[in-house]
C-alpha cells in the first residue's frame, strides 16, 4: 500500500524527539518507584503510577501534533484506525516495579497496512532503538545487524511467558530448544527481547502470544536488522494479540520449530478486510 513518503518523513522526526521525553520521564518514576505501593491488573500483571503518566503524555503529544492520527496503548486503549500510534509506556513493569533496570518504552506507527517507524527506549541506559521501514535499524544512530550464527549450539535465544497459552506448551519449547542445544533466558521485557535480536545481542525471541504494543516496533526492528519474524498483523494481532517470533536467518527454523510459530514469507499488511474485522470487533 502507498504512503506519503514526506508525512513519515514528519512523523519520524517527532518521534526521535518524543521518545527523549517519555524516557525523561519514565527514569524519574524509576528513581521514586523504590518501596513504592504497586497494583495488580491481573496474575503477574503489574501496573505502576508512572505506567499512566507516560502513556497519557505520548497520548497528548501525539494528538496535539497529529489529530488525525489514532492511538492505541496498553493502558487506555483506543481506536487505531487506518493509521495509528501503538504504544507500551513501560514495557518491563515487574521488573520496574522491584527495581531492575530492564524495562522500556515502546513505540509504534502504523499506516498504508504496514508498521511505518519503530522506536524502543531502555531510559536507564539511555539507549534508543529506531527503525523505519526500508531504511534500516539504528541503536543511538549506529547502524545494527542481527547475529549471523548457523550453531545453534552457540545461540542464546529469549522466550516470553504468557498465561494466555498452555504452560504446558511454553515447557515444551523450552525443553526442545535445550535438547537442541541453544541456552533459553527469560528477561521479562518482551520488547527489549525483541530489540535485543535486531543488534545481535540474542539469536531470537519467542512468545506463543504477545499484544501489539509489546512487540510492532521490535517486529521493525528485526527485520530492518535483517532478521525475519513471524506474521502478526495478518493474524489479526493488532488488536488481539498473536504468537511473536523473531530472530536471525540462520537459528530461525529451529526456533520455528520448537515453538510451532510459522515464519514469515512476505510483508506483514495489515489488510483492509482484516482491520474491519477488528474494528467491528474492538
Amino acid at each position: 500500500m502507498n504512503v506519503d513518503e514526506g508525512a513519515i518523513d514528519r512523523r519520524e522526526a517527532f518521534l526521535r524527539a518524543l521518545v527523549g521525553d517519555a524516557a525523561a520521564l519514565a527514569r524519574a518514576g524509576f528513581a521514586r518507584q523504590t518501596g513504592q505501593a504497586v497494583s495488580m491488573k491481573g496474575p503477574q500483571d503489574y501496573l505502576t503510577e508512572t505506567d499512566g503518566q507516560v502513556e497519557d503524555h505520548l497520548r497528548a503529544r501525539i494528538a496535539e501534533a497529529f489529530p488525525e492520527d489514532g492511538f492505541l496503548g496498553e493502558e487506555g486503549g483506543g481506536e487505531p484506525g487506518a493509521q495509528a500510534w501503538v504504544v507500551d509506556p513501560i514495557d518491563g513493569t515487574a521488573n520496574f516495579a522491584r527495581s531492575i533496570p530492564h524495562f522500556c518504552i515502546s513505540i509504534a506507527f502504523i499506516a498504508g497496512g504496514e508498521v511505518q517507524l519503530g522506536a524502543i527506549v531502555n531510559p536507564v541506559l539511555d539507549e534508543v532503538y529506531f527503525a523505519r521501514l526500508g531504511r534500516g535499524a539504528s541503536l543511538n544512530g549506529r547502524p545494527i545487524h542481527v547475529s549471523a550464527t548457523t550453531d545453534i549450539a552457540a545461540t542464546s535465544f529469549e522466550m516470553g511467558w504468557s498465561n494466555r497459552r498452555p504452560l504446558a506448551r511454553y515447557i515444551a519449547a523450552l525443553n526442545e530448544l535445550f535438547e537442541a542445544g541453544s541456552n533459553v533466558r527469560r528477561g521479562a521485557c518482551g520488547a527489549l527481547g525483541l530489540a535485543y535480536v535486531a543488534d545481535g545481542r540474542s539469536d531470537g525471541y519467542a512468545e506463543l502470544h504477545m499484544n501489539s504494543w509489546d512487540c510492532l516496533a521490535g517486529l521493525l526492528l528485526v527485520r530492518e536488522a535483517g532478521g525475519v519474524t513471524g506474521p502478526f498483523l495478518s493474524l489479526g494481532g493488532l488488536l488481539a494479540g498473536a504468537p511473536v517470533l523473531a530472530a536471525a536467518p540462520g537459528v530461525a527454523g529451529v526456533l520455528s520449530q520448537a515453538t510451532g510459530i510459522s515464519l514469515l514469507a512476505g510483508p506483514d499488511l495489515l489488510t483492509e478486510a482484516n482491520e474491519e474485522d477488528q474494528r467491528k470487533t474492538a
